[in-house]
């Protein structure tokens, strides 16, 4: 994932814990930081990566505290994929599929307002881990973003679709 992430300048220079701080809703870290059910250590606490982030640009932080550091569950297997905007490199949509030894975690960037689980590809993958188990699935686009480069509903499409290819990516 890291290898791909914005341009090589920001990939050099940038770091996760800034990342994470800004919380952009289409930033590829968020994901990471969900579907593999991260901790995330700051200058006062430990914060679940999933209270961590609250809403567009909001995190769990303080006013004066900072991200020292992230320790990241490691899954059976998982796969990110990204649709990015051919402009900015941010994602369009993202999808962190992990496969937990416990469970199935869908972690998806770029469509909403904030990084946020799909409980219904969470549902079908644990039922069936393949891509044609998502092949029926029509997500709900009524609380999605939609601008100049994608509707709601082609974000809801996308999502699917990059769903697909991550678990294709995992076997």
């Amino acid at each position: 994932m890291a290898g791909h992430i914005g341009d090589l300048q920001v990939r050099n220079r940038g770091t996760l814990g800034g990342s994470i701080a800004n919380n952009d809703p289409s930033a590829c870290y968020p994901s990471a930081c969900i579907a593999l059910n991260a901790t995330i250590h700051t200058s006062d606490k430990k914060i679940e990566a999933q209270k961590f982030f609250k809403g567009m640009f909001e995190t769990a932080l303080k006013k004066d505290e900072l991200v020292k550091g992230v320790d990241f569950m490691i899954p059976e297997t998982s796969s990110y994929v990204k649709i990015p905007n051919p402009a900015s490199r941010y994602a369009m949509v993202g999808v962190y599929i992990a496969k937990h030894k416990s469970e199935i975690i869908c972690a998806i960037t770029g469509a909403q307002p904030v990084v946020y689980r799909c409980k219904e590809i969470e549902k079908l993958l644990s039922d069936n881990f393949s891509p044609e188990s998502l092949n029926d699935l029509n997500l709900d686009s009524s609380e999605m973003n939609s601008d100049i480069h994608a509707s709601a509903e082609y974000r809801a499409s996308l999502i699917v679709s990059a769903a697909q290819k991550a678990v294709a990516n995992c076997k």
